[in-house]
């Protein structure tokens, strides 16, 4: 007989899975298993999940910043205002604040691996209809499906690396946010040259990412049936109709009474503000100091490619520490000082700026990783990153209204400037806060 049916189990052994999704189990007498255990997944389907994390995160920025590389062009063909241009700034944060809450209750009821498959379907199919649908309302519509996909994906994420690498929560974390960091970078920087190779149609230069997106339903596909409860999770009681879901919905009433998970939310929140309002006013800081288009639409390019080899390294690093406020602090003062150049010499120092505001944007991938450690339990860890991305998105929602809004008022970018260099402090002791040693089941 194969040698993975002849072998007693051990609690490292890998096992491999049969065409119904169970694990094949030896011959032989062998010790009781606990309800919900999980098994050991197969070597292929670790690393097919891991292709898959990485195009699913390459998916979650590009309908926003390819969006943004061509908004007058969009403003143009769609005839729109100027105060529906300005609301579409605050649409994502508000879209994954409000569909990010779903995503747990969606992962219970079909598994996580078949929402994140549904959502990278909602991300293609949303860009593939908004360039073609002809008006302002259904371009949102639209827009809001793509950004449904993304939302309850950006829940998910460190949920399924929680599921599926326990014990390599930093490395992968790390993975799938260089991923992500790429494909923000590569969408800014490559939409428009794109949309002039198709014949200057801003409707095939949007509507081209929606390949990208179908690519990535693909390894998705396998896990769609899976129902296995993250590591650590009891599987639910099915005994009783009615009673399967109470012992899983009881903590998500008591998330809130966690310091470290209001702690990990704030963070979050900050430093989302801190990357919205980045993308949607760092051109124009350095245009308004004479730095010319092209040039102001590379250093932003440059902010977010920074966050590919860091969003690789950053969590890995705290992977391997008790506490990440070092790491939190250091991120903010690059931050800082990012701002404070902009504010006194924004066109001599411009390259400076732009890469340390590019690191201290690698935030994003540290909170991620603190989703990961702050819970014991897969179930944890999909309550955490729903509270923590929601109320983040939240809390993130007025930054860069509120930024457009001193711009106006004040004549020039010292008010605003002053603005985002302020939240720093905040930022810092969120994430000094989020980051200590402890998990939210210790506080609920």
């Amino acid at each position: 007989m194969p040698d993975d049916e002849t072998q007693t189990p051990t609690l490292n052994r890998r096992e491999t899975l049969n065409r119904g999704g169970a694990a094949r189990t030896p011959a032989g007498p062998q010790a009781p298993r606990l309800p919900g255990a999980a098994e050991a997944p197969a070597p292929w389907l670790l690393r097919l999940i891991a292709v898959g994390l990485v195009l699913a995160a390459l998916n979650l920025r590009p309908a926003i910043t390819s969006l943004g590389a061509l908004l007058e062009e969009v403003r143009d063909g769609l005839h729109m205002s100027g105060s529906v241009a300005g609301v579409l700034t605050s649409v994502p944060p508000l879209c994954f604040a409000v569909f990010g809450v779903m995503a747990p209750r969606l992962a219970r009821r079909f598994g996580a691996g078949a929402v994140v498959c549904a959502g990278m379907a909602a991300i293609a199919a949303g860009l593939v209809i908004r360039p073609y649908i002809g008006s302002t309302a259904g371009f949102l519509v639209a827009s809001a499906l793509a950004l449904m996909g993304i939302a309850v994906s950006n829940i998910l994420m460190p949920v399924i690396v929680k599921r599926w690498f326990p014990d390599r929560v930093g490395t992968m974390t790390g993975l799938y946010s260089m991923a992500l960091a790429l494909g923000t970078a590569l969408a800014a920087a490559v939409t428009v040259p794109l949309t002039s190779a198709m014949g200057g149609s801003w409707q095939s230069g949007l509507a081209v990412w929606a390949v990208l997106a179908a690519l990535a339903v693909l390894p998705w596909i396998v896990l769609v049936r899976d129902r296995t409860p993250a590591p650590g999770t009891p599987a639910p009681d099915r005994s009783t109709p009615g009673q399967a879901s109470r012992p899983a919905d009881a903590p998500a009433l008591r998330i809130t009474r966690s310091r470290t998970a209001w702690g990990l939310a704030c963070f979050f929140g900050l430093q989302a503000t801190a990357a919205y309002i980045t993308m949607g006013w760092m051109p124009q800081i350095f245009r308004d100091a004479g730095v010319s288009a092209g040039t102001a639409g590379v250093l932003l390019a440059v902010t977010m490619a920074m966050g590919v080899p860091l969003a690789f390294v950053i969590p890995r690093v705290a992977g391997r520490l008790k506490q990440q406020g070092p790491i939190v602090v250091v991120l903010g003062l690059c931050g800082l000082i990012g701002y404070g150049g902009l504010y006194l010499a924004p066109a001599a120092g411009a390259w400076v700026w732009a890469v340390l505001l590019g690191v201290a944007n690698c935030a994003f991938p540290l909170a991620l990783t603190m989703i990961g450690m702050r819970s014991r339990t897969g179930a944890g860890v999909v309550r955490l990153s729903a509270f923590a991305q929601s109320t983040g998105y939240l809390l993130s929602i007025p930054g860069p209204l509120l930024v457009g809004v001193l711009y106006q008022h004040s004549g020039g970018w010292g008010l605003p400037i002053a603005l985002m260099a302020g939240l720093m402090i905040p930022q810092m002791v969120a994430g000094v806060l989020a980051g200590r040693d402890r998990t939210v089941e210790d506080e609920c």
